[in-house]
């Protein structure tokens, strides 16, 4: 394991977002003897929009040089690819943190080669998930990488053992935070989404609804009115927003501040199962996320059939943990890719959905070529070109095994259907 002993003399590149952890980090390596390039990921985040500032507080404290690597569309593709293979972790939460830091490593990978430096290091904590990301991120990307990070090494823990520690280390050298020990949870950011952890939010008997949303509002604060808007999605990919022709990154702004307007994907309460073998819990806001992720769902309920679905389902779950635990980069998620394409082909139509108090439902779909929906066979008022009379056949084939697995014992009826 490196150790701050090891850094001595060298350079080290620093993803620094400008907050507690970043300052802390950067002054005490500098003390060490280690020079700290810091480099910030402009990933669009909503909470930090000031560069200039978060250069401003690196530099004074004690950063040698700084640099914000400006990812935007990066970030967007990325989340354009979430939601193509609806990505939500557990099923609720859209992969915005765990994708997001695959971004930050791609994105500050190339600007370190630039200079010659060889070692990355981060503020991520040794329970969380973030440090198996960055970690495994920068082993693929960079395999001749060193990654340091400073809440592994005894040397830094032994001098924070928490968000206390590291205040007051800040205050006693005068350093430029904006972090307060009564915050009541930290946040962390990008254009995907914001994602709310520790400080009250660890208390179960604590509700959710007392976070102040970034992106949007609380549904009790949403209009009264509902508001219907269309994406169009060509070969999976949403090509105008309500009838404007658009870019990834565009798109995800722009269903960012109409959902966030609606509540839509705002403040999800999820007690998740980490990489770490911990549970946490998190409260997430992803309104652009949640209303083309959902538009994205309604297009894929008209063109897969039964057996697409089912395998387009695993290939969901598969990759929503490869990016949940770091492995965006590994062959499994280039494979799921590759299975991915022949349905993102098919991805084209128009899809209207209606913004009402937190949720994103369906309102219409139009100009879908792919679909295998028919109104024509699904209709129960006319036969169509489905004849009712061919189900016999069908059921007499079917009812072969249903009524083998009842002569061979293999049928047992639960007790709610017997009164037993």
């Amino acid at each position: 394991m490196t150790t701050v002993a090891d850094l001595k003399g060298q350079t080290v590149a620093f993803a620094a977002s400008g907050g507690l952890d970043s300052c802390t980090v950067t002054r005490w390596l500098t003390d060490h003897g280690v020079k700290v390039v810091c480099f910030t990921a402009d990933i669009a985040q909503p909470d930090e929009t000031d560069f200039g500032a978060i250069e401003k507080r690196m530099r004074a404290c004690g950063a040698a040089d700084y640099i914000a690597v400006k990812l935007h569309d990066m970030i967007a593709e990325s989340g354009i690819e979430v939601v193509q293979f609806q990505a939500r972790y557990e099923g609720a939460y859209w992969n915005t943190t765990g994708i997001g830091r695959h971004v930050i490593v791609a994105g500050i990978i190339p600007e370190m080669k630039k200079r010659g430096i060889k070692v990355l290091s981060h503020g991520a904590t040794g329970r969380g998930n973030d440090q198996v990301r960055f970690q495994l991120c920068t082993n693929m990307l960079a395999p001749e990488f060193t990654v340091y990070a400073p809440w592994r090494d005894d040397a830094f823990l032994k001098r924070f053992r928490g968000r206390s520690e590291m205040i007051d280390y800040c205050n006693s050298h005068k350093l430029p935070i904006t972090a307060s020990k009564d915050a009541p949870y930290s946040t962390d950011a990008n254009l995907l989404g914001l994602t709310h952890e520790a400080g009250k939010l660890e208390h179960l008997t604590t509700s959710p609804w007392f976070v102040t949303p970034g992106m949007g509002v609380l549904p009790k604060d949403a209009p009264d009115t509902p508001e219907t808007v269309t994406v169009r999605f060509e070969k999976g990919r949403p090509v105008a927003f309500n009838g404007k022709p658009t870019t990834a990154f565009q798109a995800i702004q722009a269903a960012n501040a109409i959902g966030g307007k609606h509540a839509v994907g705002i403040a999800t309460h999820l007690v998740e199962n980490r990489f770490v073998g911990i549970k946490s819990r998190g409260v997430y806001e992803a309104p652009g996320m949640e209303l083309i992720g959902n538009a994205y769902a309604f297009l894929l309920q008209l063109i897969l059939d039964r057996r697409s679905r089912e395998l387009f389902d695993q290939l969901s779950l598969f990759v929503s943990k490869q990016i949940y635990q770091g492995y965006g980069f590994d062959l499994g998620t280039h494979m799921a890719r590759s299975a991915i394409a022949p349905i993102n082909a098919l991805a084209t139509g128009t899809i209207a959905v209606k913004l009402y108090k937190g949720r994103a439902e369906f309102e219409s779909a139009a100009d879908v070529p792919h679909q295998m929906y028919s109104e024509a066979n699904a209709s129960m008022e006319a036969i169509g070109a489905f004849d009712h009379a061919d189900s016999e056949g069908f059921l007499r084939v079917l009812q072969v095994s249903a009524r083998a697995l009842a002569a061979n014992g293999h049928v047992t009826a639960p007790t709610w259907a017997t009164g037993k």
